[in-house]
């Protein structure tokens, strides 16, 4: 029981802020490729996370990086790790869900009150049904990764036995996560 719940609140855990750190990152490498340059990237745990650039040259590329690295990295991440057959598979699999859940849903729903990367993408031309789009195409896979995942967990009948090993390396991840969003950045 220890384990199990251990290890659902490091995948959480590990989940949310990677999931930010993809997503800043795919601003940074968007403003990067494009000639732009970074003044700072916040993620601290208990804000929103944002990159505040120095320079754009092309802020419509920038915005978009963001979800796109945010959703994909992660799947790639996964898809490494299960052609490895790696014990934590699993658990990748699990983020690269929830990153494309949070990146489509952030852009799906974020486009009705044009918040934060939704705003920007509109304000510099991209048509409001692009965000639409990217929502439709980012949450089925994302809710597809999911699926019959709580059995790895602990969960359900056909639940498997927690590996220590992975709730070990995920409580690591967490850990890790955590500390690069305090020492990266923050108001």
């Amino acid at each position: 029981m220890l384990l199990r719940v251990a290890l659902i609140i490091a995948t959480l855990v590990t989940s949310w802020l990677g999931m930010q750190a993809v997503h800043e990152a795919g601003h940074c490498l968007g403003a990067w490729l494009t000639g732009g340059s970074v003044a700072r990237v916040v993620l601290t745990p208990w804000t929103f996370s944002r990159t505040d650039l120095a320079s754009n040259p092309r802020p419509l590329a920038v915005a978009w990086a963001g979800p796109i690295v945010g959703g994909t990295m992660p799947a790639l991440f996964w898809g490494a790790a299960a052609l490895a057959r790696a014990a934590e598979a699993f658990v990748l699999r699990f983020f690269a869900g929830f990153c494309l859940l949070a990146n489509g849903l952030y852009l799906g729903l974020g486009s009705f009150d044009r918040v934060g990367d939704c705003g920007e993408i509109i304000r510099h031309g991209g048509p409001l049904w692009s965000l639409w789009l990217f929502g439709i195409a980012a949450v089925p896979p994302g809710l597809w990764l999911w699926h019959r995942q709580g059995r790895y967990f602990g969960l359900g009948q056909q639940r498997e036995p927690i590996k220590p090993c992975v709730v070990y390396s995920t409580t690591a991840a967490s850990v890790a996560l955590l500390a690069l969003a305090l020492s990266i950045g923050g108001e």
